[in-house]
């Protein structure tokens, strides 16, 4: 299963996601790809992201059993401890 929360994108990027993912929520997409789609449909978010934001959670051989991919500007990141991904919001100044 696949998640992938969009923020801040045009359209046209939300209206091609969803031929690969469903939309649960504003934003929020999930569903099931294959690699090479997700592979794909990843590289194509990232080309037409703008000024937005994109994190997609997919299953992966790793400790907690998925992976992160993310792009953009998000309130938060992602940092690797001993193993574990762990989420750290961004406190804004």
């Amino acid at each position: 299963m696949t998640v992938l929360i969009l923020s801040k994108v045009k359209p046209a990027l939300k209206g091609y996601v969803t031929r690969w993912l469903s939309e649960i929520a504003s934003g929020v997409y999930l569903g099931t790809l294959s690699l090479r789609v997700r592979e794909r449909l990843w590289a194509k978010i990232c080309k037409q992201l703008g000024t937005g934001g994109a994190l997609m959670i997919f299953p992966a051989q790793t400790e907690q059993g998925y992976g992160l991919c993310m792009a953009g500007t998000l309130p938060y990141t992602f940092e690797d401890f001993e193993g574990l991904i762990l989420a750290k919001r961004r406190i804004s100044q």
